[in-house]
C-alpha cells in the first residue's frame, strides 16, 4: 500500500508539470519502455510521443523488424545512467509517459533519428509538441534508416503490428 501511495505521489509531481526530476533507469523493456528508479520507488516509463518496434514478448511470437534494434540503441543511451524526466502523465497501463533526457539530449527524439521508433500514432498527451518528432520521422524516413530502410510496403507500424497480432 506505501508503495502504491508513492508511486501515486509520484505521479502527482509529474502532473504538476515539474521538470528535471532526476531517476536512474534500471531496465529496458523494449524500445519505448523503460524501468525508472528514484525517490525510493521504481515506476515503469513509457516513452512520448514515440512509438518502436514490436518485441515478441512471448516464446512463440515474432518480434518486429528492428525491434532489438531499437531496444540496443534505447539500452546504450539510458541504461544504469541518471536521466530527467519530463512527465506528461499516466497512460492506460498505468505507465508514466514521459521524455527522458540525458546530458540535454532527448532521447525520445534520438529514437525517432536512427529510425528505431515512429511519431505516435494516437492522441498525444496535452501539451506534447510532435512537431519535431514528425520532422525527424520525415528525415529518417527519406535517409531509409533504421526501420525505412525496410521500404514501402514492407515496413509495418507497431501500432498496425499490434492489432494484426490481437488476433492471434
Amino acid at each position: 500500500m506505501l508503495k502504491r501511495c508513492l508511486v501515486v505521489l509520484v505521479s502527482l509531481v509529474f502532473a504538476a508539470g515539474i521538470e528535471a526530476v532526476e531517476w536512474k533507469i534500471t531496465r529496458v523493456y523494449d524500445g519505448d519502455t523503460v524501468k525508472a528508479q528514484g525517490y525510493g520507488v521504481e515506476i515503469k516509463v513509457r516513452l512520448a510521443g514515440i512509438d518502436a518496434p514490436e518485441t515478441g514478448k512471448k516464446k512463440h511470437r515474432e518480434s518486429q523488424p528492428y525491434s532489438e534494434k531499437a531496444k540496443e540503441l534505447l539500452a546504450g543511451l539510458v541504461l544504469n545512467r541518471f536521466v530527467e524526466l519530463e512527465g506528461y502523465g499516466i497512460e492506460p497501463y498505468n505507465r508514466q509517459l514521459a521524455v527522458l533526457r540525458v546530458n540535454n539530449k532527448m532521447v525520445n527524439l534520438e529514437m525517432v533519428k536512427a529510425g528505431l521508433a515512429e511519431v505516435y500514432r494516437g492522441k498525444p498527451p496535452r501539451g506534447f509538441d510532435l512537431r519535431p518528432y514528425q520532422l525527424a520521422e520525415a528525415e529518417a524516413v527519406k535517409a531509409g534508416r533504421g526501420m525505412w530502410s525496410l521500404g514501402p510496403g514492407k515496413y509495418i507500424s507497431p501500432k498496425d503490428w499490434r492489432q494484426s497480432r490481437q488476433k492471434d
